[in-house]
């Protein structure tokens, strides 16, 4: 049983804007550090985003005036807001609890016109 679900990849156009979600089946993810990484077809998977439990965040250089990572606690879910999207942003995007080294399934982003 996945303890963590990703949703709302798909397909948009460059400039486009997604949420991704990332559900948590079983613990509460508002205890923990929440990551985001992508990973692009033939490439290593990279860091793209994380909330900490006192709700800080870090985001990657390459697209922190873009991308925002937000906290909701009652719906035990982390949402990665992206906007203005680039070609280079296409990538299976995965949610990350490291306590537990719980990776979720991923959701696929494709950005093309």
């Amino acid at each position: 049983q996945a303890q963590l679900v990703e949703s709302g990849g798909g397909l948009v156009q460059p400039g486009g804007s997604l949420t991704l979600s990332c559900v948590g089946s079983e613990r509460r993810l508002a205890q923990w550090t929440i990551r985001w990484y992508r990973q692009a077809p033939g490439k290593q998977r990279e860091f793209v985003a994380e909330i900490y439990v006192n709700a800080k965040t870090r985001v990657a250089t390459s697209v922190q005036d873009r991308f925002t990572i937000t906290r909701d606690v009652y719906a035990n879910r982390v949402d990665l807001q992206m906007t203005n999207l680039k070609p280079e942003d296409t990538a299976v995007y995965y949610c990350y609890l490291g306590q537990y080294d719980w990776w979720g399934q991923g959701t696929q982003v494709s950005v093309s016109s």
